[in-house]
């Protein structure tokens, strides 16, 4: 139907695109030792186990369905040879409307009963293993070979100009009467007729004919069993696809210059008619040759399907697994199975484009495969063959992608959803692999590049993204194999806008660096797998150093690369600092306030984490936030990224500032609006004056009241005992192991603040969903102890606080 010219051009896209695949194949194959699964193999190791399982997946049910294909055609040969064997009737078959000539047909039972016999046998054999295999394939090759000579003997010797057998031995006449293509209808045979329901196109002749071409996997699915994969595989494919792509051309001529249309239409098995001296050979040969495919395919699909279980990618795949020197047997059954139901199918115009799919997606696969790591040119890119590049590697991607679309958009669209699924599924239930795949050197060359290109200018504030430093060291013991608090993690991805930013969640293990680096890597895996579990997108870092001041200043000073260095410092506040045994903590959270401020990072206190709501627990009510002092926006930026959450999306903002006089409320309120109006923030003002920080009566000023001496008796013992000491020892006024200046006065100024602050975010914000406050910085000079009773103060009877 195509013609010469059709068929030349369709021999020639399909050869380019499996020769271009099998220079690909070769690159990757020769890129160090490959071990079973072939294509998968290379797919996985390039591209990532998630497009290494999904291509995989549906290259192994290629195969397994193009085992059904080889069956079908022996068996059609076999029935077309021997009529008498078929079980059922055959019927004449109209040519173009008129019964020109009876063409026996065979009917699908009989199709299907032989082909499931044949499957069982091949089946059989494959039991055997490799070596069976290998003792049975002259069988199948010899009579090929003989096949072929006995075709091209018999074209050169065929009559010429016997009208009545359409053969016109070579003819010019004939050459030119057989260019053109003439597509038209034919009936469910595959036999012309005007009133069939078929019709045949470019398109349809690709789909049927390229499984001729799949075979180049045949030495790679076979990956385990070959003694140098490296020499074979690209000696053995690029051989087979250079000599078979030659065959198909020298063939296109020489049958288009041999019989007439009518004759290449109808007879299906000219082949034999033609060949001298033996025509059964031929019939032989077709048999041996789609059985010897069959058997290919029934061999490199399990291997294929055990090699993806032995990876332990996907739970659901163990029952396939095998050990290295084993056969996998179930594999096989299963394998079998799937070619028995395409059997019972019994229609190869039906299988055909559904094989011709799966191998397509493969062979692109494995371009784009060549293609990223030839690009990239990773230092471990170092393949033994050298005739590749990426532009070939791409080129031949592309004209896997365009034959799909030839062949069939509703089948290229069905083919890329089901290995799109299986792609989900992996990503969602698979285990992670533990090879290095292109991706993820793509992704390293990438940041490498975004890094340079950010440089070392300070980022402008519309490309700003928070880069939160989460300081996992407890304050107290939490329970086993716990890395940090249970929390931490669901308050970190609320500082990230859908999901999108990092975090890296640091600790500190005290001692020496040598003794406890083991320690460190063992607290690392722990603390990256309560990341992975609490699906937040960040990194773990363990820092081993002699106390933990020193190690938090190694990290505030050296974490991070250029501009991608962490700018907010998250740290939870220490509520049990007032016991027993922990009183080094002051000390150890002021120092941590003041490295922060030093080394110009914003720093961000959780109180209440203990009851910090999950993804699942809804909140309502307000976010309040009280702007005590300017904070770059820092609060409005917490504010906003928490409302993107769901567990907040239905709470309000509520911005409290602060006014000195009645008379400055509006202006302030006016003020405030119109900036957060600029900001495109949605938020309600509410204007406090100072006057109204007065304690009123009741419950509320007796508790404040309470709690305010309780901290001034605490603080003044506390004070006594350091002046007691610096007289005893003759020194000046030490405390955390440093001179200290105290302003008494001052420190009851501090005091009073922090309580009238309190006292208002009680008043207003007692139902908040969470409240943040700017966080005081620590006094010049003053002890950490004083300091901590400040923040107790402030943060006494809030359930959910931000600083």
């Amino acid at each position: 139907m195509g013609g010469i010219a059709d068929s030349l051009l369709l021999v020639s896209l399909c050869g380019l695109c499996t020769f271009l695949t099998g220079l690909s194949l070769s690159a990757i194959a020769t890129n160090g030792a490959m071990k079973g699964g072939g294509p998968y193999y290379l797919i996985g190791r390039a591209l990532g186990p998630e497009v290494g399982v999904s291509i995989g997946l549906c290259f192994f049910l290629g195969n397994a369905v193009a085992a059904a294909l080889y069956v079908l055609g022996a068996v059609e040969t076999f029935l077309k040879a021997l009529p008498s064997a078929g079980f059922f009737t055959e019927t004449s078959t109209k040519v173009n409307g008129s019964v020109s000539k009876p063409i026996q047909t065979i009917s699908t039972h009989d199709l299907q009963i032989y082909g499931l016999v044949v499957t069982v046998i091949l089946c059989i054999i494959v039991f055997g293993g490799v070596k069976m295999i290998n003792r049975v394939a002259p069988v199948f090759l010899i009579p090929v070979l003989l096949s072929v000579l006995c075709i091209v003997i018999g074209i050169f010797m065929a009559k010429k100009d016997d009208p009545d057998t359409g053969i016109t031995g070579l003819s010019a006449d004939s050459f030119k009467d057989n260019w053109d293509s003439m597509y038209q209808n034919t009936n469910s045979d595959g036999i012309p007729d005007r009133d069939g329901k078929v019709y045949w196109n470019f398109n349809a002749l690709v789909g049927l004919f390229f499984p001729a071409v799949t075979g180049i996997m045949a030495g790679s699915n076979r990956s385990a069993s070959l003694k140098d994969t490296q020499r074979s595989i690209p000696v053995g494919t690029l051989s087979a696809t250079l000599v078979t792509t030659l065959l198909y051309l020298v063939s296109v001529f020489l049958f288009g210059a041999v019989a007439n249309r009518e004759k290449l239409l109808t007879d299906r098995l000219l082949t034999a008619t033609i060949a001298w001296p033996f025509p059964v050979v031929i019939r032989v040969g077709i048999i041996l040759s789609t059985l010897g495919a069959a058997l290919q395919s029934l061999t490199g699909a399990p291997r294929l399907l055990a090699a993806i279980a032995n990876d332990d990618i996907l739970p659901v795949l163990n029952c396939f697994r095998v050990a290295d020197t084993s056969e996998p047997h179930i594999a096989t059954l299963f394998t079998t199975v799937i070619c028995m139901g395409c059997v019972v199918i019994g229609n190869l115009d039906l299988i055909t484009p559904t094989v011709t799919m799966f191998f397509l997606l493969c062979y692109s696969g494995v371009n784009l495969s060549c293609f990223l790591l030839d690009l990239l040119d990773a230092p471990s890119w170092r393949p033994r063959w050298k005739f590749h590049h990426w532009l070939l590697s791409l080129l031949g991607a592309l004209l896997c992608v365009v034959i799909m679309f030839l062949i069939s958009w509703l089948f290229t669209v069905v083919s890329l959803a089901l290995a799109s699924l299986i792609y989900y599924y992996v990503s969602i239930k698979g285990k992670a692999g533990d090879w290095g795949d292109g991706f993820k050197s793509a992704y390293f060359q990438l940041a490498l590049r975004s890094l340079r290109s950010l440089g070392a200018k300070q980022v402008h504030p519309k490309n700003w993204y928070p880069i939160p430093l989460i300081f996992c060291r407890p304050w107290g013991k939490l329970p086993e194999n716990v890395p940090c608090h249970p929390k931490l993690a669901d308050f970190a991805n609320c500082m990230k806008k859908k999901g999108r930013g990092m975090s890296i969640f640091v600790n500190i293990l005290d001692g020496d660096y040598h003794e406890c680096a083991e320690d460190a890597k063992e607290a690392c895996k722990q603390l990256d797998t309560y990341i992975n579990y609490k699906n937040c997108e960040g990194v773990a870092e363990i820092v081993v150093a002699t106390n933990m001041t020193e190690g938090f200043r190694g990290i505030v000073q050296t974490m991070g690369l250029g501009n991608l260095k962490p700018n907010i410092v998250v740290v939870r506040y220490p509520e049990i600092w007032r016991r027993e045994n922990l009183k080094e903590i002051p000390t150890r959270f002021v120092g941590i306030i003041n490295d922060c401020i030093v080394a110009n990072k914003a720093v961000v206190i959780v109180k209440g984490l203990d009851e910090w709501p999950n993804e699942y627990q809804r909140q309502y009510g307000s976010i309040d936030l009280y702007w005590i002092v300017r904070d770059g926006g820092l609060m409005l930026l917490l504010s906003q990224l928490l409302l993107t959450k769901e567990s907040f999306e239905s709470c309000k903002i509520q911005v409290f500032c602060i006014a000195e006089e009645d008379s400055d409320a509006e202006s302030l309120k006016a003020d405030v609006k119109k900036f957060l109006y600029d900001l495109r923030l949605q938020a309600e003002v509410i204007v406090i004056t100072i006057k109204s920080w007065d304690v009123e009566g009741g419950s509320q000023q007796d508790d404040s009241i309470e709690a305010f001496n309780d901290a001034r008796k605490r603080v003044a013992s506390y004070l006594a005992e350091l002046k007691e000491a610096a007289k005893r020892e003759g020194t000046p006024l030490m405390a955390d192991g440093k001179a200290v200046v105290v302003d008494e006065q001052q420190v009851e100024k501090f005091l009073y603040t922090t309580l009238k602050l309190n006292t208002t975010i009680l008043r207003y914000s007692r139902m908040a969903a969470v409240v943040l406050v700017s966080l005081p910085p620590p006094p010049i000079n003053h002890p950490a102890y004083c300091y901590m009773e400040y923040m107790d103060l402030l943060v006494g009877n809030v359930q959910r606080l931000l600083m």
